[in-house]
């Protein structure tokens, strides 16, 4: 069973994460699991990036991404299970499997958003890269219809 489940969470994708998140719940309540949300921030400490920001803007960034995902997480998870929220910068994928190794999760409960044949092979999928990566296992949830 599992002990440490990652859940990327994309907020500006909430009705695609909801479902992940789920499913990670019911994995959490059969093996009494922690869950572990992540939300990673594109890398706007990259020096080209920083310039167009104010000093303290990353901080309140982070901190209203912080309360968003708290808020998004207490719509779903039930007070007797154990949640941790983390933020972090990067490449979304590389971020995931790098969190995923950092936290010991045994398993990847992640939302695969619809895209046409050509996305995937042009911009490729933050799913399919992990999926692809991962030294743990990966339930990929597909949006339905």
């Amino acid at each position: 069973m599992y002990k440490q489940i990652l859940v990327p969470v994309d907020l500006n994708e909430k009705g695609f994460c909801d479902k992940a998140l789920k499913a990670a719940i019911w994995h959490a309540k059969q093996s009494n699991a922690q869950l572990h949300l992540l939300n990673v921030l594109p890398g706007v400490h990259m020096s080209m990036v920083a310039t167009y920001f104010p000093p303290d803007a990353i901080k309140d960034m982070k901190k209203d991404v912080d309360i968003q995902l708290r808020n998004f997480a207490d719509k779903f998870i039930d007070p007797e299970l154990v949640y941790h929220v983390h933020i972090a910068e990067g490449k979304p994928y590389a971020t995931i499997i790098d969190y995923a190794e950092k936290l010991g999760a045994d398993l990847i409960v992640m939302p695969s958003h619809k895209r046409s044949r050509i996305d995937n092979v042009v911009l490729g999928s933050v799913a399919t890269k992990v999926v692809h990566n991962s030294p743990v296992n990966v339930l990929v949830i597909k949006p339905q219809g």
